[in-house]
């Protein structure tokens, strides 16, 4: 019976409403590329702690606002959702996210102070402008929504770069960047085509829905194949080591795959499957990166 009990409080722990708009495991991979940041570097510190829980906050602050805004796209897209499903009010969720935007910029604020660098106090402040106008306004504007998405993606190994504040890991960061902004554009634009039901229904005007799905597939497989034409660009010009490739190499038949998905297939549960799969390539490739640095 105790085991049960400790069990069924697990389980109201990991359904709270309050964690599941976070997107735990999304914010978290945001943070990860702080991790990889100070493996590359082989420096960790507290101002690098700090970037990683400002890296966290900011994800988790974005997500939260972003479904504030789109309460009445996730009725049909995402009904299970904790706003729409009525656990969180639209009051409190829109607070919480206020309240972790505001815990971010903390976060780089004191990353500045104790390095004396106040680049990443103002990288933290552009990513509450981006995140919130996405959210916002950017979100239903053909591709321009989904370059910001990209973009703070990348931007997350640009600002790890930057807390460290030494020249060569911020050359490697924003390579790196790059990578992530590429896939992460990719990744979008295949999740647009699996909501677009949803979409159509508040009148958003993302691409597939003014350009059609075949279109956005196909700049979304244009993306995934120059990031795949990058990954053996970072063992050639030696940011990474020898056990980078063949780990890279897991991803990039991963890529290519879902490539090949979306570009014969474009329903929603297509969508879907392709835009999972990115994901796990996009981790593989994490872990490339950290055995690259060995």
């Amino acid at each position: 019976m105790k085991k049960f009990e400790l069990f069924r409080k697990y389980r109201e722990i990991k359904m709270n409403p309050y964690i599941e708009i976070l997107r735990p495991g999304n914010a978290l991979m945001g943070a990860i590329v702080i991790i990889l940041i100070a493996i590359i570097d082989k420096t960790f510190n507290i101002p690098l702690l700090l970037a990683l829980l400002a890296v966290f906050f900011e994800t988790a602050a974005g997500n939260v606002i972003n479904d504030y805004f789109d309460y009445n796209i996730d009725l049909v897209n995402k009904p299970e959702r904790p706003i729409p499903s009525g656990r969180i009010s639209l009051k409190n969720g829109r607070n919480y996210g206020y309240l972790l935007f505001a815990l971010g910029t903390i976060c780089g604020f004191l990353i500045s102070y104790l390095t004396n660098n106040w680049i990443p106090f103002l990288i933290v402040l552009l990513a509450d402008v981006v995140l919130y106008l996405y959210a916002y306004k950017l979100k239903s504007t053909p591709l321009i929504g989904n370059l910001a998405v990209g973009f703070m993606t990348g931007f997350g190994f640009v600002f790890g770069g930057f807390t460290l504040n030494n020249e060569s890991i911020i050359l490697t960061s924003i390579f790196l960047g790059f990578f992530a902004f590429v896939m992460t554009t990719a990744r979008e634009l295949v999740k647009d085509i699996e909501d677009m039901e949803g979409d159509k229904s508040e009148g958003a005007r993302t691409l597939p829905i003014l350009y059609g799905e075949k279109i956005t597939a196909i700049l979304a497989v244009i993306l995934i194949i120059i990031d795949c034409a990058l990954c053996p660009l970072l063992y050639f010009y030696n940011i990474f080591g020898f056990y980078y490739l063949p780990i890279i190499a897991i991803a990039v038949l991963l890529f290519l795959y879902s490539a090949l998905l979306i570009i014969k297939n474009q329903k929603r549960t297509t969508a879907a499957k392709v835009s999972k799969y990115l994901k796990m390539g996009m981790l593989i490739a994490f872990v490339s990166f950290i055995f690259g640095s060995f």
